[in-house]
């Protein structure tokens, strides 16, 4: 069965946003280009290290002498969006990622592979390789450096609105109250 692509090569929108209250929240990776939109779930996780490893590619590339990709050092306040999702459907949900810089258009490139179940008779204690397993479909996104540093910037917001931490232990702290658990000293 061949994969279900869903491109986007020069999105309209391209956010990570949730749905839920802190300690409850679903994060989604949402792109949209005019009526095509796609939703996928991932996780907290999965969120904060996609932007951190975005800016780490553009930092790196901002280095080259000339600056060749125009890559700037902040977010563009013209690319800021603090909208909320639109309508999600969720797509999938996610489990493997890739993340690469294109230098031919310029564009950080997204790859995102939906939770592939692996059936236990045929566990062999090696991670299944994406390119080797059936994927029916994955989600194919390249932004501009501009677009992706707003991104970044973003999705670090996101991740960072969510239960307070705990001062004692940094451990969240939960609506309905938080009992630290520290080591006995």
């Amino acid at each position: 069965m061949p994969t279900l692509v869903h491109e986007f090569a020069w999105p309209d929108r391209v956010v990570i946003g949730t749905i839920g209250v802190p300690g409850a929240r679903t994060f989604y990776l949402q792109v949209r280009t005019g009526k095509q939109i796609v939703s996928i779930a991932l996780e907290k996780q999965q969120s904060a290290e996609l932007a951190e490893k975005i800016d780490d590619i553009l930092d790196q590339l901002g280095t080259i002498e000339g600056n060749p990709f125009s890559v700037p050092a902040g977010t563009p306040v013209e690319l800021v969006d603090n909208d909320q999702l639109e309508t999600v459907e969720e797509q999938f949900r996610t489990g493997a990622m890739s993340l690469g810089w294109d230098p031919a258009t310029a564009q950080i490139v997204i790859e995102a592979y939906p939770i592939i179940e692996v059936d236990a008779d045929s566990v062999t204690g090696e991670i299944p390789d994406v390119d080797d397993a059936d994927v029916p479909e994955m989600l194919l996104v390249r932004m501009p450096v501009g677009t992706a540093r707003a991104f970044a910037k973003r999705t670090r917001e996101i991740v960072g609105a969510g239960r307070p931490a705990c001062p004692l232990c940094g451990y969240p702290v939960d609506p309905e109250g938080h009992v630290c658990t520290l080591p006995e000293a």
